[in-house]
């Protein structure tokens, strides 16, 4: 099937060049064609054609008249497959009490974890996607899901089912993430030892064994796993095949960038508290900057300082960090304003980091992320003449049609 999109106000391209990435200064280039129409084949960009020129054998044409399109978003890191409820935190963190604190009194991670292995496997399918669904309808045709609610081999292998059968359910792709290394599991409080041990010779064997998981992840930090235990991990994890992710420099600083530039991490995400002199180490690396901006909104903290990364010439990405206790937020138009209001960034710049460079924080940048010939027509389409309004009108949903390698999955 050939299909013409055609008579969009603004299309928004991303285009690298071929470069699939956009570092530092090149963010601020998207790429703005008017009075273009894009011809789609197989799924497929074929070409970009000047609207009302040469007429060409089309099967079906798509009227986005008034309205602006852009490369599908992608959303490189969330914590989706969760279930229960920690609204009783939040009322705790707006009386005072700190996420560390509530995590040290047992609270936090381990509370959803208990809710998780309460849940049948259909119960967890049930729960989680009513949450696809809407970032389906926010133009995500590309959805980063974690384990990390189990901690335990049998309630993680059970989650990365769910995710994994999620993806054959959906027509977006989803991208599963093993976060075993999450936080020790109440059992494991005193013998961090042993859990490692199970990390290591349990769990990801049988992930890598069936294919279960394409990428490792791991929270480096005080209350959770240290620098040398994250690397221990990590060598396991790659010896395996897996690619690597980090949480990092989210409220301390206790050598995970180091441990996640050395093993070459395709990210490293939070970076809420990088030092100044470590930003330069984001320059010249094919590491991806994953800035999570609704974790500092909602717990009233220190935001990453993007404006530094980006001005010296770093990889940034934008990601709501979805998640049951420190981001319960999955709009991800919120993200971009706070990211534009709170951290200095340009519309331009926001739209680069949740499209192209949020591919690449998930190895998806040479077939999505951009709007480039060759590459699959994962496409997000607003009801507005000026991409500028995704921004500015601030936690309003403006897409309207969402296409992944062609088809329509989702319009109102």
């Amino acid at each position: 099937m050939i299909y013409l999109f055609e008579n969009a106000a603004q299309i928004i391209t991303v285009d690298t060049g071929g470069i699939n990435s956009k570092p530092g200064s090149q963010m601020k280039n998207i790429g703005i064609l008017t009075n273009h129409s894009i011809v789609v084949e197989n799924g497929i960009i074929k070409d970009f054609v000047k609207s009302g020129g040469k007429k060409r054998s089309i099967d079906k044409k798509i009227d986005l008249r008034k309205k602006t399109l852009m490369p599908g978003f992608v959303e490189c890191h969330t914590h989706t497959a969760f279930a229960g409820s920690r609204s009783n935190e939040f009322r705790q963190k707006l009386s005072g009490v700190g996420y560390e604190e509530i995590a040290k009194n047992g609270g936090g991670i381990n509370t959803t974890v208990k809710a998780v292995r309460n849940s049948t496997f259909d119960e967890l399918l049930q729960i989680i996607q009513p949450r696809i669904d809407y970032f389906i309808s926010q133009g995500i045709t590309t959805l980063e899901i974690k384990s990390g609610y189990g901690l335990s081999f049998y309630d993680e292998i059970k989650l990365l089912q769910v995710i994994n059968q999620l993806n054959r359910n959906n027509p977006i792709e989803i991208v599963a993430t093993f976060l075993g290394a999450h936080t020790y599991p109440n059992e494991y409080n005193n013998d961090h030892v042993k859990y490692n041990e199970i990390i290591i010779n349990e769990m990801l064997p049988y992930i890598a064994e069936n294919k279960l998981a394409e990428f490792c992840d791991a929270f480096c930090e005080v209350t959770a796993f240290s620098a040398d235990e994250v690397d221990k991990i990590f060598s396991a994890a790659a010896k395996h095949g897996l690619k690597l992710k980090l949480h990092t420099e989210q409220f301390n600083n206790i050598g995970g960038l180091d441990v996640a530039l050395n093993h070459q991490a395709v990210s490293v995400d939070h970076l809420e508290v990088i030092s100044d002199s470590d930003t330069n180490k984001m320059v010249d690396t094919n590491t991806v900057s994953v800035l999570l901006p609704g974790v500092s909104f909602f717990l009233n903290y220190n935001y990453a300082p993007a404006r530094k990364l980006i001005d010296k010439g770093a990889t940034v990405a934008l990601s709501t960090d979805f998640n049951p206790g420190s981001s319960h937020i999955s709009n991800l138009n919120l993200i971009m304003s706070l990211a534009a209001l709170k951290m200095n960034m340009s519309i331009e710049e926001t739209i680069s980091a949740v499209t192209i460079n949020a591919a690449k924080a998930i190895n998806r940048n040479q077939s999505t992320g951009s709007l480039e010939i060759g590459k699959k027509a994962d496409f997000s389409v607003f009801d507005t003449e000026d991409f500028s309004d995704i921004v500015y009108q601030v936690g309003k949903n403006l897409n309207c049609i969402t296409v992944k390698e062609g088809e329509i999955i989702y319009s109102r």
